[in-house]
């Protein structure tokens, strides 16, 4: 699959491990707020590129650890690991959790957020905490210190009705689930076949375009049927 987004300066070759080491803590404490040092050894992607052991992160680049794979963030105050087969990025003192586990321990309150649920620190002091997204059940575990699993409101959501979407506290040695389609409700449906494309056509070369264009000038064809977004 590739990712239309922009190339951070994971992936590159031609660094040994000494020297991508201090290439990544080099620009990650250049002032840029957010950045991060990425550790791992093998099997992680940054914006669909294959990271080195030692590289700088920064906030908008999305990580992705294979199977049997995990990757250690670096930051002042905070490290954060992610777990093998989690999709997260990286946003400034925040990671956004697509799906998979990752550990944090923090004394600068970094958060996590799945969807509309934030998991953040009570305290401005060393806590630790897990946050595993899987099949739509949140997982919070507190592990030292107290933790708030708190929701975005927004426009687009109603308002809270049951005490898990108006907040919770997990406390120290504690864990709770929550179920992200009752807080945050069903996940969006894929517009309909004759207005979406399915993103996996995007740049896919010369031959993707023409399979674009007839899918732009042949949708209003009543003869033959709309194309399905999960089409192939």
């Amino acid at each position: 699959m590739l990712l239309i987004v922009p190339v951070s300066l994971l992936g590159q070759t031609g660094l040994g491990q000494t020297g991508a080491s201090q290439t990544a803590s080099g620009q990650a404490g250049q002032g840029q707020t957010g950045a991060a040092v990425l550790r791992t050894q093998g099997g992680v992607w940054v914006n669909g590129y294959e990271a080195q052991d030692y590289s700088a992160v920064f906030p908008g680049d999305l990580l992705e650890t294979k199977v049997g794979s995990q990757a250690t963030l670096n930051m002042e105050g905070s490290t954060v690991l992610i777990q093998p087969e989690a999709v997260a990025k990286l946003q400034n003192n925040l990671l956004e959790l697509d799906h998979g586990s990752v550990s944090v321990g923090t004394s600068k309150s970094f958060k996590v957020r799945v969807n509309c649920i934030t998991v953040v620190p009570v305290l401005n002091e060393w806590t630790q905490y897990d946050v595993t997204n899987l099949n739509r059940t949140i997982q919070v575990a507190a592990r030292k210190n107290d933790v708030n699993v708190e929701r975005e409101l927004d426009h687009r959501t109603p308002s809270p009705q049951t005490e898990a979407s108006r907040g919770s506290t997990v406390h120290e040695a504690e864990q709770k689930g929550f179920d992200e389609s009752e807080i945050c409700g069903p996940p969006a449906r894929p517009a309909g076949a004759g207005t979406s494309i399915n993103p996996k056509w995007i740049a896919v070369g010369a031959a993707g375009v023409g399979v674009l264009v007839c899918v732009l000038l042949c949708r209003g064809t009543p003869t033959k049927p709309p194309i399905s977004p999960s089409a192939p």
